[in-house]
């Protein structure tokens, strides 16, 4: 395992660039195991938190401590975003959409996988460049008030959840849950990040 040898004194500030891409192939072959659709820009967001399950358990033998198991559990991302269009929160959420009038059957539907990415701004003006692999989205909630003198309005909060994927990438012969590559390092290409969903065996590095 590499060991960190950078230290910075900066933290985070903004985000922006948020895209999806529908996962459809994730398996475990050689090569073409993982593979996205066509990214598109979900909506501007205002802010995106991310909280991990973790689990930790110390086995004792012969009354001592004798080593500890921990787990990782999924990932649950919180974003801020405007109204989405119907057509993007059809597409997120799997439910119908009528291209020719416009509109959303609001059905069952079954959630499907979506690639996750976006930026986090730094307060050196660099950013954090991240995909998520796979995940779903949960079908957000809808408020509107009633307009007063205020300027209060009301977007809408999408809650994704992340887990890994059954490929394992080349780079490191194991499945993962996300990519993240700090800008500041300057030692990767980022200038195509979000033109594809990149991944650890995709990424290159600068010559």
């Amino acid at each position: 395992m590499a060991l960190g040898n950078n230290t910075y004194v900066h933290d985070f500030r903004g985000t922006d660039e948020l895209y999806v891409a529908a996962v459809t192939k994730d398996n475990n072959e050689v090569g073409e195991g993982y593979v996205t659709g066509t990214v598109f820009k979900l909506a501007p967001t205002a802010n995106i938190s991310k909280t991990t399950e973790n689990a930790s358990a110390t086995k004792f033998y012969d009354n001592a401590p004798a080593f500890t198991i921990n787990a990782q559990g999924a990932d649950t991302l919180t974003i801020e975003v405007p109204a989405l269009s119907i057509a993007n929160l059809a597409a997120i959420t799997g439910k119908s959409y009528d291209v020719a009038t416009g509109a959303m059957s609001d059905d069952e539907g079954t959630p499907p996988y979506f690639a996750l990415g976006y930026r986090l701004g730094l307060t050196d003006g660099t950013y954090r460049y991240v995909w998520r692999y796979k995940g779903t989205f949960a079908v957000p909630d809808e408020e509107a008030a009633t307009k007063d003198a205020g300027t209060d309005s009301n977007g809408q909060t999408l809650t994704y959840t992340g887990i890994s994927t059954i490929h394992k990438f080349t780079k490191t012969n194991d499945v993962a849950r996300a990519l993240v590559v700090d800008e500041r390092d300057n030692k990767a290409v980022l200038t195509t990040f979000f033109d594809t969903v990149t991944t650890i065996d995709s990424l290159t590095a600068k010559a």
